[in-house]
Parts: C-alpha cells; structure tokens; sequence
C-alpha cells in the first residue's frame, strides 16, 4: 500500500515541499530510500526501524520503498525520520492517510521512539504558513516554530505521541506563541568603559551611521573591550528584522531560544583562523556563514591582518551589496548579509610600533 507524508528540504534560507512516498510491498524484507538522499537520510532506515519496534508497535516484513520527490533535490539531514515512520505506519493502516496530508512533519528519530529537535524549524514553519498547513515537530522546536504568526504547532515527544495525535486517540496541545522580549539590555554596556573618549566618539558616529570601523591600538588599550558593546548601542531589532535573523540562524542549526523571539542585535566574532567557507558561507553542503550569522547586528574581527587575504578580499561584496550568493553544481544560494564590520589591530606586527618610536627618540 501506498502512503505519502509532507515534509521540507531547505535550499540555503528558504525552505521547499518535498513529499515522502512510502511503498509498502509484498516481497523480500528490504528498505530502500531513493530521491537524492545525503548519508544521513540513507541512515534513517536503521533509525526508523528500530523506532518502530521500541515504540510498541508493528514494523512490516516486507519490502519497503521511500521515495522523496522531487529527486532531483538533494535531501540533507535527519528530518525525514518521522514522516518517513509516519508513512510506513499509515501504509500498514495504522494511521489515516488523510491525516498525513493535512499537515507539514519532520524531526528526527532516536532508537527509543522519542523525537529530537532539528535545524530549520523557522524555516519549515514559514512554509507551513504559507501553505495554511499545521505543523508536527519535535518539541523541542515547537516555541521556535511557533513565532510565526496563526501558524498551529503540535510538539511531540516520542513518536507514539504523534502517532496517538493522527490516529486521534489522544491529541496534542497546540503549542502558544512565545512573546518577543527585547533582550538588548543583555549586551555590555559602554557607561563601564572609562576613558577613550575619541573612541567611544568614533564608535558611536559609525553605528548611528551605519558605517564600518577600523580599531587601531597597542594590545591592552581597549579595542575589544569597546566592539564587545557596540551591540548595546544598536536599537532593538523590528519583529520583520528579527524574523529575519532567526531562520538564518535556525537554518545554521545555532539558535538558541531562551524565551521569545529575541530582538537584540547579532554579535559574531570569528578567529582570525576561520576559512573563507566559514566566514563567507557554503562547503559542500552550503551553510550560512559569520556574516550571515551576523546579519543585522555586529560582525567583529580581530587581529584584522591576522586573516587570510583570502577571506578578506571575499568581505567586498556582503559589505557592498547586503548579500551573500553561493553557486554550487546543483544550487545557486543566496544569504542575507547586511551588517556592519568592526576590525581591530595592533599598528605593527608586534603591536608596539609606539613604544619602539619613544625608545628611539629616547635613545637619540
């Protein structure tokens, strides 16, 4: 028997529908998953499987195909495992059908039955909007999806919950919408600096104006110290801008949701050892980079000579056009990057260019 589940794939940013086809079939006992998958979608098999069965309930002796369509996308991640369990139970008339394709599912599977939060559940959320469709995830990721205006949210624990919720036997609550809370007051405050009343001058100019900062100091005279607040002197983030920010950082797999949607600014300060992959984005997989991750709030590097040039050079476009384009074989991507740059370094290499002047002048 045949059964199909709605799920996402996420194509930088954006999240896509993808359909999970499950094919239940007489024949030898075999679990095949097809449609471009990634190692970790192909492992899903072990983990649904074992799901199953540790949950209670009957996982077929029979041959069993996933198809993810479209195939022609690639699929990354562990977010088909409940969909994909979802289909092979309705396949064996344990779920309703009509059930699965009323609403968006994904989450990842541990081999007890329990559901483990995923990346990108902003972004799965904001399809599921769009499309006038509940979403099924993970509790864990149920407040973060839950942001997104007259969106409904069921979180779950195991998999026999959201197994009891589609059947009916037992329903889920709906997840409420946490408030924004203006979380800016977190960031240091400048009134602790004492002194370096030009730079705190040039400091406040550059970020009322938008403009980028370039930090010149003997090491220990406070260029860190003041970046560290220049977050604190940015207004609070508009809910649209905030929005913004957190399917970035969702999609990236770095948010962390201490209470509502957080409107203060990104802060982010790469090593000066980072690659280019890492400050700008992409790899194999693309993924958002410091940049992106910065988008909206503060991007600090220190010891600016210290980073490849390389990677500086790779800087001119997100600092001129506000975005980041990644072109792969199969995808061309494109991030947000609008943020505002502030680099410190010493004036020489060994950072006392000034105290070998005075000893010159000294010694002459």
């Amino acid at each position: 028997m045949l059964a199909r589940a709605r799920s996402v794939a996420l194509i930088g940013v954006d999240a896509v529908p993808v359909e999970v086809e499950v094919d239940v079939s007489s024949g030898l006992p075999a679990f095949t998953v097809v449609g471009l998958p990634d190692q970790a979608v192909s492992e899903a098999r072990e983990r649904v499987r074992a799901a199953i069965r540790n949950a209670g309930l009957p996982f077929p002796a029979a041959r069993i195909t996933v198809n993810l369509a479209p195939a022609d996308l690639r699929k990354e991640g562990p977010l088909y495992d409940l969909p994909i369990a979802l289909g092979v139970l309705a396949a064996q008339n344990l779920l309703p059908a009509r059930a699965l394709d009323g609403l968006l599912s994904a989450g990842e599977l541990a081999l007890d039955g329990s559901l483990r939060p995923i990346a990108g559940a902003v972004n799965l959320a904001l399809l599921a909007s769009s499309l006038k469709l509940p979403a099924l995830l993970p509790e864990g990721n149920a407040r973060e999806a839950a942001l997104i205006d007259g969106l409904t949210v069921y979180g779950a624990r195991t998999l026999l919950e959201a197994v009891a919720h589609l059947s009916g036997h037992a329903e889920l609550p709906v997840t409420p919408a946490p408030e924004a809370e203006d979380d800016s007051g977190l960031h240091l405050d400048l009134a602790d600096l004492k002194g370096q009343a030009a730079a705190r001058r040039a400091l406040e100019v550059s970020l009322a104006g938008g403009h980028n900062l370039l930090l010149v100091g003997s090491p220990g005279s406070g260029k860190t110290m003041l970046a560290r607040r220049a977050p604190g002197l940015l207004p609070p983030l508009t809910r649209a801008e905030a929005l913004e920010v957190t399917r970035i950082h969702s999609a990236a797999g770095v948010l962390n949701l201490r209470g509502g949607l957080s409107l203060g600014a990104p802060y982010r300060s790469p090593h000066h050892t980072v690659s280019d992959a890492g400050l700008i984005g992409g790899g194999s997989i693309p993924r958002p980079g410091e940049v992106s991750l910065a988008h909206r709030g503060i991007l600090f590097l220190d010891e600016f000579p210290e980073f490849s040039r390389k990677a500086l050079e790779t800087l001119r476009q997100p600092l001129e056009d506000g975005t980041v384009t990644i072109s792969r074989a199969r995808a061309t991507v494109e991030y947000p990057a609008r943020f505002q740059l502030i680099a410190a370094m010493n004036p020489c290499p060994c950072g006392l260019q000034s105290h070998h002047i005075e000893a010159g002048i000294a010694a002459a």
